[in-house]
């Protein structure tokens, strides 16, 4: 338990992180699963454009590395291509 006043605030403002971390970090997962498991081409298209601009906010806010995110936009954009959506 913290001492002293700064380090309480730091244990209330670590909470409060966590939580919209793993907040965040669950929207990123869910929304690659359903990129991941759509079959119609329109509407990876769709989900595509969706689940790179969920990604790209995680990096901004520094959730996930650049590279992280660039490496999963490029698997799920090659998976997709691999369906037959036109990404």
């Amino acid at each position: 338990m913290p001492n002293t006043r700064s380090a309480k605030k730091r244990l209330r403002q670590a909470r409060r992180r966590a939580i919209r971390n793993r907040a965040a970090r669950s929207r990123v997962k869910t929304i690659l699963k359903k990129a991941s498991a759509v079959t119609d081409p329109q509407a990876a298209t769709t989900l595509y454009r969706e689940a790179s601009s969920v990604l790209d906010r995680a990096v901004s806010k520094g959730l996930l590395h650049r590279n992280a995110a660039a490496r999963r936009k490029a698997r799920l954009a090659a998976r997709l291509r691999a369906a037959g959506a036109s990404i």
